[in-house]
């Protein structure tokens, strides 16, 4: 079982590595959310490098997405699971697009959290608000 900082790493990881494509303001976002915010207070961020890695290793594996919605789920405390989606949501956000594969990521965690759908919309707003431009 991974921890609950893993699991919300790999949430994060998932949705940013899900159209194969993993810009810098995604990245960015990550280290930045990593580095500022209380879930991540107790947090050693030397390990960020290793747990990423350990994500991707895990998606070239049969069944590597499963398994990693599997241990996501397992290691966040329900009380975390709306951190976990939210996190993914504002790295969808973070390039000013979503892109469909993004989106169905997105989804596929908000089912396997059991996340509401009111809950999640609320999540998803919030996260495209923040990321707005003019």
């Amino acid at each position: 079982m991974i921890t609950h900082h893993a699991s919300l790493v790999y949430t994060m990881v998932l949705v940013s590595a899900a159209d194969n494509n993993m810009p810098d303001a995604e990245l960015q976002t990550i280290g930045d959310m990593v580095m500022h915010l209380p879930v991540f207070r107790d947090f050693d961020r030397g390990k960020l490098t290793q747990i990423t890695g350990d994500c991707a290793k895990l998606l070239q594996d049969k069944d590597g997405l499963e398994k990693a919605l599997s241990a996501i789920k397992e290691g966040l405390p329900e009380k975390l699971r709306e951190t976990a989606y939210a996190l993914g949501c504002e790295v969808a956000a973070a390039d000013g697009k979503v892109s469909p594969e993004e989106s169905r990521l997105l989804e596929m965690i908000r089912f396997r959290l059991n996340i509401g759908r009111l809950a999640a919309a609320a999540i998803e707003r919030g996260a495209r608000a923040r990321h707005m431009h003019i």
